[in-house]
């Protein structure tokens, strides 16, 4: 279910110059960030909390997903060229699983290595806080990668509805309204860094089995989708 070529192929779209540019954006200004902060208020748990669960978590980690899991496939659908990879000899459901596999690499190292070092930054992982949010960007880095993956195959406006999803639910609407907060991603991954942690600054409004059956779940069907999505793709000449 992983093809090396169709990975580097895929690497090779997403970290291309451009995207390569937007994907150091995000982590820079995080870095950036926690230094000014360590610099200017020293070492505070709550602060490091406040910064890696605002920003990082929040912001930085979803807008890295919809980057690498809507740039995985997207773009090649989007101007055709997907048509080439489906001639190969290469199963569909492999592309997909592929593809996944490097959308989650790209999320990962850009968010969740950030996160852990600007969390030792802030307050050199007191409380386990530095810990804590970077196995929450880890588990949302696979979650975000396989929804926005599936989005990358159904529309042609895929960043945009992930910028609305990340942004505008998760962020705002999962600030005001309590029940919005059940489908946050981002409170799927807090409740497993809340067990991490034990409590206190990393709390979620998800208990922990409820958040790992929907992760489990949101990312097995997004797959599944895409790979049924890309299966529906018709080459010239198939009936």
């Amino acid at each position: 279910m992983y093809n090396p070529t169709v990975a580097r192929l895929t690497y090779r779209s997403l970290l291309g110059r451009r995207r390569a540019a937007i994907l150091f954006v995000l982590p820079g200004l995080l870095l950036l960030i926690s230094a000014a902060v360590r610099l200017f208020n020293g070492a505070d748990d709550q602060v490091a909390a406040d910064v890696l669960g605002g920003f990082a978590l929040a912001t930085m980690v979803p807008l890295i997903g919809v980057i690498a899991g809507t740039g995985a496939i997207g773009p090649e659908i989007d101007d055709g060229s997907i048509i080439y990879l489906l001639s190969k000899p290469v199963k569909r459901p492999t592309i997909i699983v592929t593809k996944l596999f490097v959308a989650v690499a790209v999320t990962m190292a850009f968010s969740a290595v950030p996160t852990l070092i600007a969390g030792m930054i802030l307050n050199g992982n007191g409380q386990q806080v530095a810990v804590a949010y970077t196995v929450a960007a880890l588990i949302a880095s696979i979650a975000y990668s396989a929804l926005f993956l599936l989005l990358g195959t159904v529309s042609r406006h895929a960043v945009v509805i992930g910028l609305v999803y990340a942004l505008v639910w998760e962020t705002l609407f999962g600030s005001l309204i309590e029940g919005a907060r059940t489908l946050s991603v981002q409170q799927w991954a807090l409740a497993v860094a809340e067990k991490v942690s034990g409590g206190g600054l990393v709390a979620s409004d998800v208990r922990l089995p409820v958040a790992v059956v929907l992760l489990a779940v949101v990312t097995v069907a997004a797959t599944w989708f895409a790979g049924q999505k890309l299966r529906g793709l018709k080459l010239a000449g198939e009936e």
